[in-house]
């Protein structure tokens, strides 16, 4: 899928090294790998924390989202640690957090212990969301860069997939119960546990890359910088070099009134806030952290819903690769509205499906016909979302900011993005308790607002240089 050789690309110009680029890319793109692995493993482990530990609903839910909150910690503090130690530093401290949080997750004592690693898994999270697309977007030649970028969401569903995938053989392992033992611990503790293999990977690949050139030249490295840029660009090196001081001497070091704006913040940091907090309030991780849950909830075994959540996995790797091929060719304002309208639709089906299920919480049975149509459009919600708004969002956050608050802005939206991933992944159980076919209407109207959004607001950047946001 993340393919080096020059045949992935439709307009090869012949001075880019593109096998060069495309495996740093896929390098920096690990951290995004990690951050789908973390954020999805607990989908197969719920259960058996849940009978582990004797906890209900509420405290569920907290343990699931405590990840989330550090996440927007992350994010919100990655910007100016990668400006100022630069951006390789800053994925080494995200790959040791990611094998620290993977070690204590593993061998809990209690419910809220497991909550504190969940945290510190979840600042590198948060350090990973940022620092990966905006390093890619730095270093990725204009005419490639959407797809570069679209690497980030490529290497998160993969590390959603692998999660599940890896949580489907653990569990079948022990009986095919998360709380069945296997060897010294039980299940859900593997799942959690081997999460540090990748973490080493992705440490080991982040040594291998080079820095960003834009903050060489920052931090006046100008020589390096161009010997970085030679290797990537061939002749073109220079040109770029010139540009990207051009820049950054029109450029002043970014503050926080820097980015405020007449109502708050300036009006491109509201829309990038925006949409990311729009890719969270369609409900996407609900389907990615409670899948497990919900299809037990509706008279599926815990074998065969862990399953179902590897194939709807599968499914967004399928439409994050539909997204990289056309994301440079077809542009990001169209494959955003296109998805729009296919997540409204599906959602609203899966809200009628839901609609006839008789009982509360997860004792919840569905007649077979509505059953069968909301796991398909629990499928099809799926692709749409990731051909349009799961890639869309992340290569627009790298790239559609002015270069003198790129990373202030950047991190701002993306705690924004946590911020908004906490609230659904919090209020779901609840919400499911209430109503789970009006709690899908809710996902549904979002979807609606985030097409009049994407329609009215986002503004296309394919082919533009980052000097030129």
């Amino acid at each position: 899928m993340l393919s080096t050789t020059e045949d992935a690309f439709a307009e090869p110009t012949g001075h880019e090294n593109i096998g060069r680029i495309t495996f740093i890319a896929a390098s920096a793109a690990m951290g995004g790998f990690l951050f789908g692995y973390d954020s999805s493993v607990i989908n197969g482990a719920v259960t058996g924390i849940q009978k582990h530990f004797a906890v209900g609903t509420a405290a569920t839910s907290l343990t699931v989202s405590a990840a989330l909150l550090g996440s927007a910690v992350g994010a919100a503090i990655a910007g100016a640690l990668a400006d100022r130690i630069g951006r390789k530093k800053v994925m080494y401290i995200a790959a040791v957090l990611f094998a620290i949080s993977a070690v204590g997750s593993a061998l809990p004592f209690a419910i809220w212990d497991l909550a504190i690693w969940r945290v510190v898994g979840g600042i590198a999270i948060g350090i990973a969301s940022m620092i990966s697309p905006a390093y890619i977007a730095e270093v990725a030649p204009a005419a490639y860069r959407g797809r570069l970028a679209s690497f980030q969401q490529a290497a998160i569903v993969l590390g959603i997939f692998v999660s599940q995938l890896v949580n489907y053989f653990i569990a079948q392992g022990a009986g095919g119960k998360s709380e069945g033992d296997l060897g010294p611990l039980q299940a859900w503790q593997w799942m959690l546990g081997v999460m540090v293999l990748p973490a080493v990977v992705y440490f080991v690949l982040a040594v291998g890359i080079p820095e960003s050139p834009r903050w060489l030249v920052k931090h006046g490295r100008d020589e390096q910088a161009r010997h970085i840029l030679e290797q990537l660009e061939g002749p073109g090196a220079d040109a770029h070099l010139r540009e990207i001081e051009h820049a950054l001497s029109t450029s002043t070091k970014v503050r926080a009134k820097d980015l405020m704006g007449r109502f708050g913040f300036l009006p491109i940091v509201w829309i990038g806030i925006a949409l990311s907090m729009l890719q969270q309030f369609v409900g996407i991780n609900v389907i990615f952290y409670y899948s497990s849950l919900l299809w037990q909830s509706v008279g599926i075994n815990q074998s065969d819903s862990l399953l179902i959540s590897l194939s709807t996995s599968f499914v967004n790797i399928i439409g994050t690769v539909i997204a990289m091929l056309l994301v440079d060719r077809v542009g990001r304002k169209p494959l955003a509205i296109a998805g729009s309208i296919g997540m409204a639709i599906s959602l609203g089906i899966i809200a009628w499906s839901f609609s006839y299920s008789t009982g509360t919480g997860t004792n919840v049975h569905i007649p077979d016909l509505q059953g069968t149509m909301a796991l398909v459009f629990a499928h099809v919600y799926t692709l749409c979302f990731a051909f349009s708004w799961g890639v869309v969002v992340w290569v627009l956050l790298g790239e559609m900011f002015p270069v003198r608050i790129r990373t202030g802005a950047m991190a701002i939206a993306t705690a924004a993005q946590w911020i908004a991933n906490w609230i659904v992944t919090v209020t779901f159980p609840t919400m499911r308790d209430w109503n789970l076919s009006a709690t899908y209407v809710i996902y549904a109207c979002m979807a609606v607002l985030s097409l009049i959004f994407g329609a009215k607001f986002l503004k296309e950047t394919k082919g533009k240089t980052l000097e030129s946001m």
